[in-house]
């Protein structure tokens, strides 16, 4: 029997696995859009993935972090949970997935292709909610996506390097959201000290493809880009991505809009990045309001 948080995130769209634990899966907004021929996610331009035929997933509601610019709601987070099985996620994904996006078969914006092909996806990003390094099976789940041919996406907060170590995604996030301890406490406010497993987590990137993820939030953690370029430098991470925050969710009880960067600004910060760092900006897209860069060879 889950519990009343759980009933409010199905609610929200969120397709359990099961009864007994909080795996979830939740169509996320440009998959819906790319199912009626709309855009597709920032991805698809960056790393070529097709956002009709990826699942957004978690095999986990809980979090150590409590990040001020969370769309997701720290409400809905169970305090003790029952683990859902790698094997019954494996076997229950795309019948979950089609139920998510049943309603969208008789939409006129839906070509009987598209649609097909959005019931055999073909990637998996673990990131919809909660912390997955918290789930004690992930690098089995994440194994077992590699042998049914799923390319996976594996975002992370680094706070528990010893399970990235464990992992072998396609490419792996990890979050840095701060160029300082000070600044990531105020920002993330983790429940324990993980300033160093972070830094452990980002030194883990260069031995597999990788990406760090930094969200910029307009007045909390847009400064110092010299300190955000040592530590992505000593990462060696193949891409980092700098976005910016969106207003959206539950981080609208937490953060103003005004905390919302234009695209313009994202890119500049990015370019000072890119400029104490060793990399190069080399792709962008405004509408998501995020600068790709790639180590300067």
């Amino acid at each position: 029997m889950q519990s009343a948080p759980c009933e409010a995130l199905k609610k929200q769209g969120y397709q359990f696995f099961s009864e007994r634990a909080t795996a979830a899966v939740k169509p996320c907004l440009w998959c819906k859009r790319a199912l009626k021929g709309g855009e597709m996610c920032y991805k698809h331009q960056f790393y070529g993935i097709d956002s009709h035929r990826c699942v957004q997933m978690t095999p986990t509601l809980q979090c150590n972090h409590r990040c001020l610019f969370c769309w997701r709601s720290f409400e809905h987070e169970m305090p003790i949970e029952c683990e859902c099985p790698p094997e019954e996620i494996i076997g229950n994904l795309r019948r979950l997935q089609k139920r998510a996006l049943s309603g969208y078969k008789p939409s006129p914006y839906v070509t009987e292709q598209r649609f097909s092909e959005a019931l055999e996806p073909k990637h998996v990003a673990i990131s919809l909610s909660g912390e997955p390094t918290l789930y004690s099976r992930l690098p089995e789940l994440i194994n077992l996506f590699n042998t049914e041919g799923y390319t996976t996406f594996l975002v992370s907060n680094g706070t528990r390097p010893e399970v990235l170590r464990q992992c072998r995604p396609f490419q792996m996030y990890v979050s840095l959201v701060a160029p300082d301890k000070t600044t990531y406490e105020q920002v993330c406010r983790p429940v324990e000290d993980s300033w160093e497993n972070l830094k452990e987590s980002l030194a883990l990137l260069d031995s597999r493809r990788s990406a760090i993820r930094i969200t910029l939030v307009k007045g909390l953690n847009d400064i110092d880009p010299r300190g955000y370029a040592r530590l992505v430098a000593d990462s060696g991470a193949d891409f980092i991505e700098v976005k910016g925050y969106m207003y959206l969710g539950y981080s609208r009880k937490r953060l103003q809009r005004s905390n919302m960067p234009e695209h313009d600004y994202v890119k500049q910060f990015a370019e000072q990045i890119a400029e104490y760092s060793g990399y190069m900006v080399t792709d962008e897209t405004p509408l998501s309001r995020v600068v790709c860069m790639e180590r300067d060879s």
